[in-house]
This record gives structure tokens, sequence and C-alpha cells, in this order.
């Protein structure tokens, strides 16, 4: 996991050089900006495997520079809010971040996230077999996912949710079960970052997002996927 490249966006210099420090003895490869100008520009240029960004920027603030990153990217974002800005982890999560930290946090956790959301794409064995239903086809090894002769372009997070919920079809899985399957570690956060990322898996993967065929709402206990749509 070392020698991975991240990017720490914050307008606070003691928290850059904090997360620098700890990142760095880690073995990251680590660049700093203070502004989300320069985020989008260190986005392009040193090419991060994750970027850690707060909401809070001057300018151009956290959630546009998230919009953007997805037009062109599906690097991992890890979300920094302040604890009483709950809407900005919502729509941190709408908007493409894959995960979310809330201030202030301790240096341990910040580690145990990098390193969990970069195991992600290692959690997959190439060897894998396609799985097919009717028109959906879900390729592990590729991290494709096809309706019939079209490709639904996902984030990381959402195949993730869809192959553990395809490889378990028919049987419900709840929303600690997909943490556990997808986050694969002890996770901080609360269990409504799967609600968020199951919703946006819907609109790109539903024709009728609000009457699923796919990813069934089973109340008060999870998610089942269904093959037969």
């Amino acid at each position: 996991m070392a020698h991975a490249n991240i990017l720490v966006v914050d307008d606070e210099l003691t928290i850059r050089n904090t997360m620098r420090a700890y990142l760095e003895q880690e073995g990251f490869a680590v660049q700093t900006v203070d502004n989300g100008i320069d985020a989008l520009q260190a986005a392009r240029t040193f090419k991060p495997d994750l970027i850690i960004l707060d909401v809070m920027l001057p300018g151009l603030d956290g959630l546009e520079v998230l919009r953007r990153l997805r037009q062109e990217s599906d690097v991992w974002v890890l979300m920094l809010t302040a604890r009483a800005e709950e809407i900005d982890k919502v729509l941190g999560l709408k908007m493409g971040a894959d995960d979310y930290l809330t201030k202030p946090f301790s240096p341990r956790e910040l580690m145990a996230r990098v390193e969990a959301m970069l195991r992600r794409g290692r959690l997959l064995d190439a060897g894998e077999p396609v799985l097919a239903f009717n028109a959906l086809r879900i390729d592990p090894s590729a991290r494709q996912v096809w309706i019939q002769d079209r490709e639904i372009d996902l984030t990381p997070i959402e195949f993730d949710l869809l192959y553990a919920l395809a490889r378990h079809q028919g049987r419900v899985l709840s929303r600690d079960q997909l943490i556990e399957q997808v986050w694969g570690y002890d996770y901080y956060g609360d269990e409504r970052v799967v609600d968020v990322h199951i919703g946006r898996l819907r609109k790109k993967l539903e024709e009728t997002p609000d009457a699923p065929k796919y990813v069934i709402t089973v109340r008060g206990v999870g998610y089942r996927f269904e093959s037969s749509a």
C-alpha cells in the first residue's frame, strides 16, 4: 500500500502538515494544496490514488471540487466535514465521495480510513468469474458493468456494492454486512453511507430508480439483489 500518491486539500496549514507527516511516515507520497483550483490542477498532474478533500475551502468549495472531479475521474475521495455540518456529509456522498471523516479526528482513524480505501481495489480476485443475469453482466476482473450493450459507469464503491449484492443474489444483506464487505474495516460513520451509495447506484442501473428491479430494499433489514429483471 506504500508508494500510493495521496493529495491533501485543506486550507488549514496545521491540518495539512499533520496529515502529511503521518501519511509520509507510512510510506505514501503526499502533495498538499490549500484551495479548490489548485486541487483540480494537482489531481491532473500528481495523479493521486486518493484525495483527502475538506468541504470548507476558500473560493471553490470542496463539494464543487468533487463535482468537477467526478466529471473526469473515479479517484478515491475521502471528504473532511465539520461535526455540525451533517448536510455536507450527505451531499458529498450523493455527489460521489467514497467516504467522509468528521473533524476533529485522530491520526489513527485517518490512517485506518486511508489504508482501507486503498485496499478495496485489491479485494476482488482477478480470477473471479463474470456474473450474468439476463441483460445485466458484471465483470469483477475488469470492474465493468453492462446492461445489454451499454456500459454503466459506476464509481468503485457503487461497483463493490453491486458486486457484493449480486454474489449473494436473492439473499438479504444488512447495512452492517455491506459495510463489512465493501468498506472492509471497523466503520466509524453511520449506516446512511450505504443508503446514499445505493441511491446513486440505482439512478445509474435502474430504468425507474423509485421502483427498482435489481437492488431491492427490504425495509428494516437491508438490501437484496434480484436477478430476474
